[in-house]
């Protein structure tokens, strides 16, 4: 099983394929998201500080075009499919914006 470690929080194991917003999400790490997951938004972003995330579809890295000054290394954690290990920063959470989550993504 693939383990996430969330900078600042601590690690837990992923069933392979889970989306990482959901699997950030259900082990209880306020990560913001407010789209549903139709990588609308971008306030699922994470930095991908170690692993290999899978490559960017058509639809993350048109909308993460938009956004000025991102890090090479920014994901919109909606959008990625858990396949491996994976170390990540959370950039936006409902405790610290103020924010309620939107819907939760579908699986």
């Amino acid at each position: 099983m693939p383990t996430i470690t969330v900078e600042g929080v601590g690690a837990f194991d992923v069933e392979p394929g889970k989306k990482l917003v959901l699997a950030i999400e259900d082990s209880g790490v306020d990560i913001l998201h407010r789209c549903g997951g139709q990588a609308k938004c971008t306030t699922c972003r994470v930095e991908v500080l170690e692993g290999d995330a899978p490559p960017m579809e058509a639809a993350e890295r048109d909308r993460l075009a938009t956004e000025p000054n991102l890090p090479p290394n920014t994901r919109l954690s909606c959008q990625i499919r858990v396949t491996g290990d994976l170390s990540v920063r959370v950039l936006n959470r409902s405790s610290t914006t103020g924010k309620e989550p939107g819907p939760r993504p579908a699986d």
